[in-house]
């Protein structure tokens, strides 16, 4: 009776190794360079990537404009801020104390106007033609006490306002000598002939010729 065949014995073994390594090499081996359309594709998705961060870097450079902007704005207004509070207060401060002052003169001035008028008032109230021989020597010396009273008067304004003295000073004081001017400028010089200038040149050296002949004479005398 045949024996029972195995079902393994009509598998070839070489067929199935060499199958098996043609597999192996289809499926882990060398891959295919990509396609045009596939490297297409790739360069399209990197552009968008880099325009994505583009505007994402564009965006925030933005932002840091408008944050730096509001950071100066801030710091123009602190500064500007504490720069006119001390230059207002200062110039309130100054202007007050310079209204004060003015306040103070013009009262002043006011007063000595006040005095001025009442003693030119008094010094043109004295009447000589209402003087007789029996009230001259009374009146006389009313006049002078007036007159002296106006002259304190007067003199207290000048001491108080001493533009009152300036015309009188100026009108004493006397005008400074006037600094000698050269003999003639070079554009002077230059316009003149050699007669002119030999006059002039003599009119210079005469007095050290005078001199030098003065001299020459004493010594031959001498001899």
């Amino acid at each position: 009776m045949p024996s029972e065949m195995d079902p393994l014995d009509f598998v070839d073994a070489d067929y199935q190794s060499a199958r098996k390594q043609s597999t192996a090499t289809g499926a882990g081996g060398v891959q295919r360079p990509p396609s045009r359309e596939e490297l297409d594709a790739q360069v399209t998705d990197v552009q968008a990537e880099l325009a994505r961060l583009r505007q994402e870097q564009e965006a925030l450079e933005r932002e840091k404009a408008a944050l730096e902007e509001t950071r100066r704005r801030q710091n123009e207004w602190k500064q500007g801020r504490e720069e006119m509070v001390h230059n207002l207060t200062r110039g309130i401060g100054l202007l007050e104390e310079m209204e004060f002052n003015a306040r103070q003169e013009a009262e002043q001035l006011n007063k000595t106007i006040t005095g001025l008028r009442d003693a030119l008032n008094k010094v043109q109230a004295i009447s000589e033609e209402s003087w007789t021989k029996d009230n001259y020597q009374v009146e006389i010396t009313k006049a002078l006490t007036t007159l002296e009273n106006a002259r304190m008067e007067w003199n207290s304004a000048r001491l108080k306002h001493p533009r009152l003295s300036a015309p009188a000073e100026a009108a004493q004081s006397t005008p400074a000598a006037a600094a000698p001017q050269p003999f003639a400028s070079a554009a002077e010089l230059a316009r003149m002939d050699f007669f002119d200038l030999c006059r002039i040149g003599f009119a210079l050296t005469w007095p050290v010729a005078l001199a030098a002949a003065g001299i020459l004479l004493a010594l031959i005398i001498r001899k």
